[in-house]
């Protein structure tokens, strides 16, 4: 998938709800400010104590809010993550919003709706819900409310970043309010998704020798130099949310707003987007919203994307929708006692660009506790990666983004140089996947097969199952109708794009194809 770079009103009779102790004294509607990066991962950011990108305005967010740790994304892929936090569900509870390029059906509740519904004025900016064709599920609004995307930064700005000037375009926002009505708005930054300027890491002042390399991918200068350009985006994120932050202390706003900065997956890299490896799934997030979240909060909680609906309408003092997986995240903020039902988290995919023949999906579901990761392939004789099938993206692989990593991977002697990590991040999988996280951080070997292991990988596997026929995940119950939505990307790719390319075009594709995985 290419980055993306340009792109009711009724009265609330309720009373407003208040959380404080005090239930005499109730207190304003908050505003809500979500803040939402485009492919970052955990744990890139300096509050966790990591140094590949400096990351100070998050860190302020977390210190005077609270700073997740185990907060997970339900789906590895732009289009699919954000259906779910809209909806509160699981993607297989989304229909043609479960896959890249989908749609949303018009029956289903999104949370910014709801809140316009409620008196809210509603926006956003940057990159909102989608890739995909919101219209063509039956909606008659959009998803996020109005759209301010005028405003574009002054002159030229660094190669690979977005031209909209987010923060300015909330500033526009903010202006266009009605007065004392309050607000939910979405700032979506197309950073640091692929593709970035080269040596932009490097030119801000980054060294190769800060990189720490996963295992699973080779330890070259190129892959080192590639990681230190997707933390300059990182960086710029963080820079723009510091501007929008600015704002609403200019606003005077600051303080009755709850503040969300999460991303929707993990980075662009093989084995990380469009997997459900913790460097698909495991997200940063920290929220803010003085005398609700207690400052210097640490929540080791496990919680899921699909939960922000739920906080956002409980904050506003409105109920769930029906069909909500996910459940607030405020009790938890306002407890002080650990959550013990919230030890584990389930993530799920089906399909992501249209990488394999007939529209073929690559299904997985997981779960993800403290100790361990178990994934369940449902088809383990298809390519994870979409193998040598030419894809929309008119490459093969076309699940993992293009950029010098993928690249340096699928040389032809690289692939030998580097075979074990070539088989982690493009080999085909078993149907069952067991990591040890206390032994195996990185998820590198899988225990799916050691006898030693039969006692976990069964619970998990029971555990796992158990939900999905709760939720009714038709893959659980030997359905697939994922295969058969249309890939609504703009040209009109469908299930046949393979034999649509010219020949100059496959012929340029086939300079990925290099070695067939084995």
């Amino acid at each position: 998938m290419q980055p993306i770079t340009r792109r009711k009103m009724f009265g609330f009779a309720a009373a407003a709800v208040a959380f404080s102790s005090c239930k005499s004294e109730p207190v304003a509607r908050p505003n809500i400010l979500f803040v939402i990066a485009d492919d970052q991962s955990w744990p890139h950011a300096t509050a966790y104590g990591n140094q590949l990108a400096k990351t100070p305005w998050f860190d302020r967010v977390a210190r005077e809010g609270a700073l997740f740790h185990n907060s997970f994304a339900t789906c590895p892929s732009c289009t699919p993550s954000r259906s779910s936090i809209l909806s509160g569900r699981n993607i297989w509870q989304t229909g043609e919003g479960g896959v890249l390029y989908g749609t949303l059906p018009k029956d289903m509740p999104v949370f910014p709706h709801m809140l316009e519904d409620a008196g809210y004025f509603t926006g956003w900016t940057g990159k909102s819900w989608g890739p995909g064709d919101w219209k063509a599920g039956g909606l008659t609004r959009h998803p996020m409310g109005r759209e301010f995307n005028a405003r574009m930064h002054a002159g030229k700005i660094r190669e690979g970043l977005d031209q909209r000037d987010y923060a300015a375009n909330f500033g526009e926002f903010l202006q266009a309010r009605p007065k004392d009505t309050p607000f939910f708005f979405w700032l979506g930054s197309t950073e640091p998704h692929r593709a970035y300027g080269k040596g932009a890491g490097k030119a801000i002042g980054k060294a190769t020798t800060e990189v720490t390399v996963p295992p699973f991918w080779p330890d070259t200068e190129e892959v080192r130099g590639d990681i230190l350009d997707y933390a300059s985006e990182v960086e710029w994120f963080d820079q723009q949310l510091g501007k929008a932050l600015q704002l609403l202390e200019e606003s005077g706003e600051i303080d009755n707003t709850l503040i969300v900065v999460t991303s929707d997956n993990g980075w662009p890299f093989p084995r990380a987007k469009v997997n459900l490896y913790d460097g698909g799934t495991h997200m940063p997030l920290a929220m803010r919203w003085p005398g609700r979240i207690p400052a210097g909060r640490s929540v080791k909680e496990f919680v899921s994307h699909k939960d922000f609906a739920p906080t956002f309408l409980e904050a506003a003092g409105l109920k769930a929708a029906a069909g909500t997986a996910g459940k607030s995240l405020l009790p938890l903020l306002r407890a002080g006692a650990p959550d013990p039902g919230r030890d584990h988290v389930i993530t799920g995919l089906e399909r992501h660009v249209m990488a394999r023949a007939d529209g073929a999906t690559y299904p997985m579901r997981a779960i993800r506790t403290e100790h361990y990761l178990y994934i369940r392939n449902f088809a383990p004789e298809r390519w994870p990666t979409g193998g040598d099938f030419i894809s929309s993206n008119k490459t093969p692989h076309g699940d993992v983004d293009a950029g010098p990593t993928p690249d340096f991977m699928l040389e032809p002697a690289n692939q030998k140089k580097y075979a074990k990590q070539f088989a982690l991040c493009f080999g085909r999988r078993p149907a069952e996947e067991l990591y040890d996280l206390k032994k195996d951080p990185w998820q590198v070997e899988n225990c799916a097969a050691d006898p030693a292991y039969g006692p976990q990988l069964s619970t998990l596997r029971t555990k796992l199952e158990a939900y999905l026929r709760e939720t009714a995940d038709p893959r659980i119950e030997g359905r697939d109708p994922w295969r058969q939505y249309p890939y609504r990307q703009t040209g009109g790719y469908g299930a046949s794009f393979n034999s649509t390319l010219t020949e100059s075009e496959r012929d340029a594709a086939a300079g990925r194809v290099r070695l067939k995985p084995e």
